[in-house]
């Protein structure tokens, strides 16, 4: 199929590499100040909080600004918005790098969030304003493997970095990349928004905004201040008034920011649990691993990395093959598949000694298994809407996808949390509860002085016992999420096989 603008062949694949360059700039956003955390600590000071907020706060950020602005781009401009989201976030970053303390750098971080969101909601929206059919998907796939990209190499380019130059260089080379970013899309992007727009959906946009936000920090906060906080009480509260809310205004306004009548549809429906599951298939471990490397099982920070690049080094390559072999194969099944591969590897990795030789197989099942969907994802959302509205679709995904990675973190965390205090308190520790939480940050030493009693050997093996079963946990979970994708997507599988043919809401 051929693209239906005046954009040329060769300049709309410069298009895709400005994108790219800019979705690459995020994972390395998100791994960066984590693997420069102590170092950060050290020069601008912080208690825990503060410090857990260098990455909770883009997160929050990011997926609460993220479907506000897809609608942004579709109404004022794809690439007007991809423009001021880098400048935006190359300003933050800079201000992150110069922060005199932590307050200024998480509230920095936050910016960073804000822009993250605008400029890849109106770079994506872009992308599927360039390509159609076939050429979508492969755009897409290419999109999926600079995620990959800045994922495999930004734990080991920050390392680097910091090693030679001290924390505050990592933010240099993300203002590089979203600076080249913005000077190949001013060149290339053609600007386009919805021809029906009728301005922002505000009641919309703030009710939603405000209840994912309220969401995302009250699930972040009740694991350090408990679910029965004032606060944290406060905030869930907020999120279902808010969230009741915004169901409310999308029934009434003409134009809603999201269309609530695409959730009788299987395939929007199946688009978006496959954009939650790589978030307790594959980013906690992300988060997860290293921990329990370095903290409990004493590997070098080296080592640790390199098994890492085990879980995240096929993101490199098979996003690409996905998207090829989506011409033959429909993407339900690809997805499907892909998830139950994940799935078995999370239980093979239940079941492995933590050996590094024995762990590479399990792990790179992992990635193989996440990888195959990971390329499809984006080409996916953008089909069960019309190509207008675009930006809608790609903000709705990746909104799902990156709140659903925050809240999933957290959760998560408070799960292997209260599996590793069953496991203490079966062997007669008192204050478990607590040596537990602390266990689970991978502060060893620590937790032994608060349990004398208990040898280093015994909470280790307490910690791997819970680590195992809560592996187990999110296999489950990733093969009813396959389910779900694949049963949702094989409808109209026929013409997914060209990515588009009619968006899901024409489906009968």
């Amino acid at each position: 199929m051929t693209l239906k603008s005046t954009t040329g062949s060769a300049e709309r694949w410069f298009v895709l590499l400005a994108v790219c360059l800019a979705a690459m700039t995020m994972p390395l956003t998100f791994t960066g100040p984590a693997v420069a955390l102590s170092r950060i600590a050290a020069d601008l000071g912080g208690g825990p909080l503060a410090l857990n907020w260098v990455t909770n706060a883009f997160m929050l950020t990011f997926g609460a600004t993220l479907m506000a602005s897809g609608a942004l781009a579709d109404n004022h401009g794809r690439k007007r918005l991809f423009l001021v989201g880098l400048s935006v976030y190359v300003l933050a970053s800079l201000g992150a790098m110069l922060a005199p303390d932590i307050i200024w750098f998480d509230t920095f971080r936050a910016v960073q969030g804000i822009g993250s969101a605008a400029a890849f909601a109106g770079g994506a929206s872009a992308l599927a304003q360039e390509f159609e059919g076939p050429l979508r998907l492969r755009a897409f796939s290419f999109l999926g493997t600079s995620f990959g990209i800045g994922l495999a190499f930004g734990p080991i380019a920050s390392g680097l970095l910091i090693s030679a130059f001290g924390w505050r260089s990592i933010f240099i080379l993300v203002a590089v990349l979203a600076i080249a970013a913005a000077a190949l899309g001013l060149r290339t992007i053609r600007e386009s928004r919805d021809p029906d727009a009728t301005g922002l959906d505000w009641a919309g946009a703030g009710t939603f905004t405000i209840a994912l936000a309220s969401l995302t920090y009250g699930v972040l906060q009740a694991p350090q201040s408990g679910w029965a906080d004032p606060v944290v009480v406060t905030l869930l509260a907020a999120a279902v008034v808010c969230f009741a809310a915004f169901v409310v205004v999308e029934r009434r306004v003409r134009r809603p920011m999201l269309d609530l009548t695409l959730f009788a549809y299987p395939r929007f429906v199946g688009v978006q649990f496959l954009a939650a599951a790589p978030a307790y298939a594959f980013v906690v471990l992300l988060v997860l691993l290293p921990i329990r490397f370095i903290g409990i099982e004493g590997m070098g920070e080296i080592k640790a990395g390199q098994l890492m690049i085990c879980l995240s080094g096929p993101l490199l390559i098979l996003p690409m093959l996905a998207g090829q072999l989506a011409r033959w194969i429909a993407p339900a099944t690809i997805c499907g598949v892909g998830l139950l591969v994940a799935a078995a590897g999370l239980v093979w990795l239940s079941l492995t000694p933590p050996v590094d030789s024995a762990l590479v197989a399990p792990l790179m099942l992992i990635g193989v298994g996440i990888a195959l969907p990971w390329g499809l994802m984006d080409g996916l959302a953008v089909s069960v809407v019309p190509r207008e509205r675009a930006g809608m679709a790609v903000g709705i995904f990746n909104t799902t996808r990156v709140a659903c990675e925050g809240v999933a973190l957290a959760i998560v965390m408070a799960t292997l949390s209260g599996f590793t205090a069953t496991q203490l308190g079966a062997q007669g520790m008192t204050s478990s509860t607590a040596a537990a939480q602390l266990l689970v940050t991978g502060n060893l030493g620590e937790t032994a002085q608060h349990l004398p009693q208990a040898g280093a050997a015994v909470l280790i093996q307490a910690y791997e016992t819970a680590f195992d079963r809560l592996l187990i946990v999110l296999a489950a979970i990733t093969v009813m999420t396959a389910i779900v994708v694949f049963l949702g997507l094989r409808r109209g599988a026929a013409s997914e096989r060209e990515t588009v043919a009619l968006p899901a809401c024409q489906e009968g």
